[in-house]
């Protein structure tokens, strides 16, 4: 029996023309800015990297804020695109049964077109504690998602209370 641990790399077709690495396209839509700001700022935002370095050079990541990080987390489970228990580390408290009890009607699920976050929003209630809400474009209709994050002891960012809107 042979077995192959590694995949050599396959030969580029000969009718196609090189991959063209153009250095003048733009880098991508600008990053989301929060509509609504509490007393507090944001913390700073974490580059894609895992440092908390925010001067990165312009040819890297934009940094992700952890509600833009959570938003789409919360999506792709709610939108049944992942299963809930990918949800499960991320969450705190009664937070994760709550998702579950949501995730199994697909709140945010789309017929026809992906559901994608449209806006983001938050609130800073209290230090290390963050409400969001975010509106999710589905098609031509929006629906609302809140959820609470706070940071442990750990300095990590946790889920502990989800909701959506009223079922269409």
């Amino acid at each position: 029996m042979n077995k192959v641990m590694s995949r050599t790399a396959q030969p580029r077709p000969r009718h196609r023309p090189p991959t063209r690495h153009d250095t003048r396209r733009p880098g991508g839509a600008p990053p989301r800015k929060p509509s609504i700001r509490g007393r507090h700022e944001l913390p700073p935002a974490v580059t894609r990297s895992g440092s908390t370095d925010v001067t990165t050079p312009q040819s890297a990541q934009p940094p992700v804020r952890p509600t833009d990080l959570f938003a789409d987390r919360l999506l792709a489970v709610l939108s049944g695109q992942r299963p809930v228990h990918w949800m499960l580390r991320h969450t705190a408290g009664r937070a994760y049964d709550e998702l579950a009890r949501l995730a199994e009607h697909r709140p945010l699920r789309a017929h026809g077109s992906r559901p994608v976050v449209h806006d983001i929003g938050y609130y800073v209630p209290s230090e290390g504690a963050l409400e969001v809400f975010a509106r999710i474009a589905a098609g031509d209709r929006l629906r609302a998602l809140a959820f609470r994050l706070e940071r442990g002891q750990d300095l990590r960012w946790r889920c502990t209370a989800v909701e959506t809107g009223p079922r269409p």
